[in-house]
């Protein structure tokens, strides 16, 4: 009975690691294609750059505005951890740093690169949330999760001081908000020619001349 209750978990454990590869093959296809090609991209075209089926994809993902969110919360993160942003390393070398010009020029850094990966998807849903009432949400809602996450930042940042005077939580977390928007992003980087580097530079120097 102990060799059968192996080779059933054995079976199980498969099973679960291939679903798991399955899925990454997705998310991954569709930050390909969706950065490629927009919003016209299609849950068939990912599914056979996957691999997979479209049923299976509308099965995992609840249709187009579930496999582009998940492919978001992918590309913002870098990586497949369930780990908080806040708890991540680049978070934690923020909080940790004790000047206040020295937290933004790491916050620039840590945003260059997360818009680097994420801009594009953020754009395609932009441009999605005018043809589909899902997207439309989809977006408010990570308009809404900026907001909040910049408000975390600027309160961070007048509680540590160094900033110039008069410098309000609401005007601190507003320009963060705009600077690092995935709009200027691509007027800069993808428009404009910009490389990463330079657009990280630029950032710093903004973020520092506008609130210090």
């Amino acid at each position: 009975m102990a060799g059968v209750n192996t080779s059933r978990d054995y079976d199980s454990s498969n099973r679960r690691r291939r679903a798991r590869e399955r899925r990454e093959d997705v998310i991954a296809a569709a930050i390909e294609l969706f950065t490629a090609n927009g919003y016209r991209t299609t849950i068939a075209q990912v599914a056979d750059a996957a691999g997979v089926s479209p049923e299976s994809i509308y099965k995992s993902f609840a249709g187009k505005a579930g496999l582009i969110k998940e492919a978001l919360d992918r590309a913002l993160a870098g990586d497949d951890s369930d780990l908080p942003v806040a708890e991540r390393p680049e978070s934690r070398a923020i909080d940790d740093e004790p000047d206040v010009r020295g937290k933004l020029a790491l916050f620039a850094a840590t945003a260059a690169e997360r818009n680097n990966r994420a801009a594009p998807l953020q754009l395609v849903i932009r441009e999605g949330a005018s043809h589909d009432r899902a997207i439309a949400e989809l977006w408010k809602t990570i308009v809404a999760q900026r907001l909040q996450g910049m408000t975390m930042l600027a309160e961070h940042l007048v509680e540590t001081g160094g900033l110039r005077p008069g410098a309000s939580v609401p005007y601190v977390r507003d320009t963060l908000w705009a600077l690092i928007a995935p709009e200027l992003f691509g007027l800069l980087v993808a428009d404009r020619g910009w490389s990463l580097e330079e657009y990280r530079d630029w950032l710093a120097r903004a973020l520092i001349a506008q609130l210090t």
